[in-house]
């Protein structure tokens, strides 16, 4: 086992965790600072006044030192309830533009998705812990979010 130098202790260790979850949620891509038209010309066919829906895959990521007593960066069951908390809840089989108050004003891209996540994840996790937001879109359409 690697030693800090000068030391008998264990060196500290970054760990990685990622939590997958899945939900599904409609949409439609529609900036209210463009014209109906320009809309259509942008967002296409997600743009259909009817919306669209997903099944949205999002990957939950924290980094941290691994405790040496208890061999976590952070508890599962804690990530588990603030997945729950964040994204199931509010999220889960809703119309993200009607039902999320966030996206009255803001195009509900997977790009605004992400930065919504991440926004609402980083206030229920520990300091420091959360280190990205993945969502598939799509098998093909991945969005990454750091906080940046």
């Amino acid at each position: 086992m690697a030693e800090s130098s000068g030391s008998n202790k264990a060196a500290e260790r970054i760990g990685y965790i990622t939590r997958v979850q899945s939900f599904s949620a409609c949409h439609r891509l529609h900036s209210l600072y463009l014209s109906d038209e320009e809309n259509k010309k942008v967002y296409g066919k997600c743009n259909n006044p009817y919306g669209h829906g997903h099944n949205y895959k999002v990957e939950v990521t924290v980094r941290g030192k691994i405790d040496p007593v208890t061999g976590m960066v952070m508890n599962l069951t804690d990530l588990k309830r603030c997945i729950e908390e964040v994204i199931m809840i509010p999220l889960d089989h809703k119309n993200l533009d009607k039902d999320v108050p966030y996206f009255a004003s803001v195009v509900s891209t997977t790009e605004n998705l992400a930065v919504y996540i991440w926004d609402n994840m980083v206030k229920a996790l520990p300091a420091s812990l959360l280190y990205e937001i993945r969502i598939h879109e799509t098998d093909k359409n991945i969005v990454i979010y750091r906080g940046e």
